[in-house]
């Protein structure tokens, strides 16, 4: 070590001396495509997908990016060549402990998933007129998500590529927007809606069990859609009075067995509810 820098203070001089000699060089022009310009090996760029013609991902879900992703961050799903299962990769498949954590299982997606259909038709001229009123601005994302759910009900796929495509949003962005609001929902309002309480009081009354016949009876897990549309299976809060606090469309039901819970989700995705014992 020589003399200088023992110095206090040297090693920011020499910093700063270095920060101001990169500022002094001259620019230099690159005429792309004539002259095309080394790359570093360690270079990380933007990820861009590309879409055919038709507005299909030309991506082929072959997961080597997210099994060669090194920090893995990267979580992606798509169906199989003929279109019968919905099959994913990323950390949450990796590691049980995230699984929750998947933003392709929020959207509420069994694995088989009977319901889905990889591009639903809907008419865009709404939707169109929606992005128009509001400037075509992402600053405007909420508002948009909130008026497309107003028009279609929910927030079709084809719609948020719309979106995307217009507004120059990238489709990442605005599917992180609209799954941090619990008013936005990807899947159709359903007819019915099943609420089970999972606090401590209620599990020890067996409402484990009864959750488990709702979940084989209805097709779906806890915070999903039966896979008709029809009946949606959600949380409920009994706020520590105990249970197990069972709702069907709002209504508290006493006497709640799994055998009977199984009974009341055959008959609402059928369309009518067995008479029961009084709430």
């Amino acid at each position: 070590m020589s003399f200088m820098d023992r110095m206090p203070g040297w090693g920011l001089v020499k910093g700063v001396a270095f920060g101001m000699a990169q500022m002094l060089r001259p620019k230099v022009t690159v005429q792309y495509p004539e002259v095309v310009q080394e790359i570093s090996p360690r270079h990380r760029g933007r990820l861009l997908l590309l879409y055919d013609e038709f507005g299909t991902l030309k991506c082929e879900t072959c997961f080597q990016c997210a099994a060669a992703c090194p920090i893995e961050c990267i979580d992606m799903g798509g169906v199989d060549t003929k279109s019968r299962f919905y099959l994913h990769w990323g950390p949450a498949e990796q590691y049980a402990e995230r699984r929750e954590d998947s933003a392709l299982r929020r959207s509420g997606r069994p694995v088989p998933d009977r319901s889905f259909s990889a591009w639903q038709g809907i008419d865009l001229a709404p939707l169109q007129a929606i992005i128009a009123e509001e400037q075509y601005s992402p600053r405007r994302m909420l508002r948009i998500l909130e008026r497309t759910q107003e028009t279609y009900g929910n927030l079709p796929v084809a719609a948020i590529q719309h979106i995307s495509a217009t507004t120059g949003a990238w489709y990442s962005e605005i599917y992180g927007i609209a799954t941090s609001y619990p008013h936005l929902r990807f899947e159709p309002a359903a007819s019915h809606e099943i609420a089970v309480c999972r606090c401590a009081v209620c599990s020890m009354a067996g409402a484990g069990r009864i959750l488990a016949a709702l979940v084989d009876a209805l097709g779906t897990d806890l915070d999903g859609v039966s896979p008709d549309g029809r009946v949606r299976l959600t949380r409920a809060d009994c706020g520590g009075e105990g249970g197990p606090l069972v709702l069907v469309d709002g209504h508290p039901q006493s006497s709640m067995t799994p055998l009977r819970a199984t009974e009341i989700a055959a008959h609402l995705r059928t369309g009518h509810l067995p008479a029961g014992p009084p709430a």
